[in-house]
């Protein structure tokens, strides 16, 4: 029996195995790697559960999230874990503690919540859930969550998991509910991708946070019809970047992300800059973990440079240890965003609403000299705290 007496509805769909990808460090090349809210002012248990994808079941209720289907929940989780940084931010903005575990905490960036008043997150008490040999079940029965915010097709790929191994957690422990949101890069991902705010929701529903999730939603659509300032209306007046994993501080080799519809080139698309890999043959490094060298990006000879892997540094650290290096190579000081002083740190992996906030603003100022602020950082803290 489970022990928090979680439903998981019968005839779940999972997909079978799948190709999953890399769990190295932040340095590594590549990467993929509370309580009930409904007595908040304004909220009723009506309120939590009347939207299309939750349906009350008596006693409990029940949300739906492709690939796990429909989860029934007796009552709201509290001690929760989650797959990376995307899930985790939500869970934050939703008011929540901190996750037990991540796979990574090296790439849950948390220093992002410095920009918010009152908001913090000691990234240390978080547990690594992912070694060198995947991710072991006895860390789930140590941490005894209420829910697993994760993919569990992700966990049966890297962490080489059966079929078998989830329903025993999902049977033992608590669901898993979770999507791979991150990336559209993967042939294995063949059911729906939700969209930063569309997997935030459901996991409000989950949480019966609804409220806090409709806050920053209507936060969420006002920051984007500010960005509509920033924007040029003339496509080729809108920069081109190459977007790439750059590990350790003198990179020689990269890896090409191409904007596409995932999270994680959220803040790229809101901004509308124009994608320098998009009319080559350079292959996105989900798809086939594909590589390009100093040459290669002579050829396409982008006008800015944004290096993933280095969000562990400040900006001047990231400047005295990678830029200069660019600058002092022969090669790759040959290029004209190194020229131009055009390269930057490019995010994280994973975001969720509050980071991407954060994020997009910074994209903002990198790309478009933007030197204020974008949004209202205190209205955020009040929504993370329910004073709404």
């Amino acid at each position: 029996m489970n022990r928090r007496e979680y439903i998981v509805a019968a005839g779940v769909g999972l997909a079978g195995t799948v190709a999953g990808c890399s769990g190295q460090s932040e340095t590594g090349n590549g990467g993929d790697g509370a309580t009930d809210d409904s007595t908040e002012s304004g909220t009723t248990a009506a309120e939590s559960t009347a939207t299309a994808n939750t349906e009350s079941t008596g006693s409990g209720y029940s949300v739906s999230m492709e690939p796990v289907g429909e989860v029934t929940f007796e009552s709201a989780p509290e001690v929760w874990v989650a797959n990376n940084g995307s899930w985790a931010d939500m869970g934050i903005a939703l008011g929540l503690d901190a996750p037990e575990g991540v796979w990574l905490p090296s790439r849950y960036h948390t220093q992002y919540y410095d920009e918010i008043p009152g908001v913090s997150v000691d990234g240390r008490s978080i547990q690594k859930l992912w070694g060198d040999s995947g991710v072991g079940k006895e860390q789930f029965y140590e941490i005894d969550a209420d829910i697993h915010v994760m993919d569990p097709n992700f966990l049966q790929s890297r962490g080489s998991w059966e079929q078998s191994d989830i329903d025993e957690i999902e049977s033992q422990i608590a669901p898993f509910f979770g999507n791979s949101i991150f990336s559209t890069g993967y042939e294995w991902h063949d059911y729906t991708y939700y969209t930063l705010y569309e997997a935030f929701e459901k996991l409000s529903q989950a949480f019966q946070r609804t409220t806090r999730f409709e806050a920053f939603q209507s936060l969420h659509e006002e920051f984007r019809a500010s960005l509509d300032d920033i924007v040029p209306d003339s496509n080729p007046d809108r920069p081109e970047v190459a977007i790439m994993w750059a590990g350790g501080d003198e990179p020689t080799s990269f890896s090409p992300y191409l904007i596409e519809d995932g999270t994680s080139f959220k803040q790229w698309r809101d901004l509308h800059v124009r994608d320098a890999f998009a009319k080559t043959d350079v292959r996105d490094f989900h798809a086939d973990r594909s590589k390009v060298d100093f040459e290669t990006l002579l050829e396409i000879d982008p006008e800015y440079l944004l290096l993933r892997g280095q969000e562990n540094k400040t900006r001047s650290e990231f400047e005295d240890s990678v830029v200069s290096f660019l600058e002092s190579d022969r090669t790759g000081s040959e290029l004209t965003a190194v020229q131009n002083g055009n390269v930057y740190r490019g995010g994280p992996l994973y975001q969720g609403p509050i980071t991407n906030l954060v994020l997009t603003e910074r994209v903002a100022s990198q790309v478009y000299d933007v030197d204020r602020e974008l949004f209202d950082r205190q209205r955020v803290a009040d929504i993370v705290a329910g004073d709404l």
